[in-house]
């Protein structure tokens, strides 16, 4: 059973996510074998403010 986490800003609509964890059970179900119900995806969103790089917080940036 593969099981992928996927880690992202907030901010996507539901139509995105839809498609971004088809897109992923696909490749995942190409490249492995493993038949599409037994894909697990668990999508992890983060707001702005709980993610930084170099010691800036995403929110704020410009």
């Amino acid at each position: 059973m593969p099981l992928v986490h996927i880690e992202l800003l907030e901010g996507r609509s539901k139509a995105q996510l839809k498609d971004l964890v088809k897109d992923v059970t696909e490749v995942i179900a190409k490249d492995t074998g493993a038949p599409a119900e037994h894909i697990h995806v668990v999508l992890s969103e983060m707001a702005h403010d709980h993610y930084a790089v170099g010691g800036v917080l995403h929110s704020d940036e410009k």
